[in-house]
């Protein structure tokens, strides 16, 4: 009997079994990939936001949901600690803006190669390409307890305290395919209603498809019930226009702090694309432009205001003759390409779905989780950790902190 049976070798299985291994006791990873971390490749597009560079502050309220069930993990170990944990097993880290900390090499492989070569250092058994099919789980003095485990081909792993780490179900390709939430429910666990987070967003308008692919790096992006109604969230960062809507960081993040008011009905999203200047400042640079380039074509100074692939878009919403002078742009089609650039307007229909997701939402039920130990109340000797649970963070690195 081993002393430590993880079910999933991401990230925080395979975390799991470096902290187990280091105290002494005997551990057994089974994973169902042909490899460990393979979640991990695509962190932060293949770089690997490992944690954020904040204080606990920051860290505690960067939780979205259920933060308070993570307040005794995240005082035994924090953001620092995470980037004391790396550099110590010789993986160079660099912070970047945001806070956001990223191994020097840019390679999520180096980050998994670290946690892989401690893993070996410490003994830890790894077995690849097995997955858990159950859990067991017997009777003592009418008190469930977790055994160990079954795999897919009816091997029976017996231990003194079992790990569920299996992950999400987001990006399914890499192996989440929501194993857990089988697992705790057949020890009497609840699971709390799942839903794609961190993912990015569908509009309705169509010329969307025409910015496919441009990335603004410091946009501000406010989401309203209705033109002129109540704020529901303000983000600035980077964004970027795809051929259903938009995405990148600020979006993810809007994402799941708005939670399920998206889908659930029309939203307006409005995009600054010059959050430096407010609109007296922009009229006063636009008729700089306009004056100074009186003999141009407008839409050939709209490229001094807009990345070039933004111009054909904003020249058919301003003007019906983007051919025409510069100086016959009239003061009506001045004052609404400054308030185009100050605020395009999207009517935000929904989210994509679990493929495009970077994490889940919902999870096993916190309520049933000591969140001092993270040991199951329904099963004496089962754990969880990681996405698995039902909690989840802001973009940045906060998740997989």
């Amino acid at each position: 009997m081993t002393d430590v049976c993880i079910a999933g070798g991401g990230a925080a299985g395979m975390m799991a079994g470096i902290v187990a291994a280091r105290r002494g006791l005997s551990v057994v990873i089974l994973e169902g990939n042909e490899k460990l971390g393979k979640k991990l490749y695509i962190t932060g597009k293949g770089r690997c936001n490992i944690t954020n560079d904040c204080d606990f502050d920051t860290l505690f309220n960067s939780v979205l949901k259920n933060n308070k069930f993570l307040y005794s993990a995240f005082r035994g170990f924090d953001a620092q600690d995470a980037i004391r944990f790396f550099k110590e097993l010789g993986l160079a880290v660099k912070t970047e803006r945001g806070g956001r900390v990223f191994p020097v090499s840019d390679k999520s492989s180096d980050v998994i190669r670290a946690l892989e070569k401690e893993l070996k250092r410490l003994s830890a058994e790894i077995r690849l390409n097995t997955k858990v099919r159950s859990l067991i789980i017997e009777s003592d003095a009418g008190v469930n307890v977790c055994r160990g485990v079954c795999t897919d081909s009816g091997e029976r792993v017996e231990a003194r305290a079992t790990v569920v780490a299996t992950g999400g179900i987001s990006y399914p390709s890499t192996g989440s395919t929501g194993d857990g939430y089988k697992l705790a429910e057949s020890a009497g666990m609840r699971v709390t209603e799942l839903s794609p987070g961190l993912v990015p967003l569908r509009v309705k308008e169509a010329f969307v498809k025409d910015m496919q692919g441009l990335s603004l790096k410091n946009a501000e992006v406010s989401f309203l019930e209705s033109a002129g109604g109540k704020v529901l969230y303000k983000g600035f960062g980077e964004m970027i226009f795809t051929h259903f809507g938009i995405s990148g960081p600020v979006i993810l993040s809007a994402s799941s702090v708005l939670g399920d008011i998206i889908g659930s009905k029309e939203i307006l999203a409005q995009i600054d694309f010059k959050p430096a200047l407010d609109h007296k400042q922009l009229d006063r640079r636009l008729l700089r432009e306009l004056e100074g380039n009186h003999k141009k074509a407008f839409k050939n100074v709209m490229g001094n205001l807009l990345p070039m692939s933004a111009v054909p878009v904003f020249a058919a919403l301003v003007t019906d003759d983007p051919d025409k002078r510069c100086c016959d742009v009239t003061a009506a089609e001045r004052k609404s390409l400054g308030n185009l650039l100050k605020c395009l307007p999207l009517t935000v229909t929904g989210k994509r779905g679990f493929e495009e997701a970077i994490i889940t939402r919902g999870g096993v039920n916190v309520n049933d989780v000591d969140p001092k130990t993270m040991e199951s109340k329904r099963a004496r000797g089962l754990y969880f950790a990681g996405e698995v649970l039902d909690t989840d963070a802001l973009t940045g690195g906060f998740n997989l902190q």
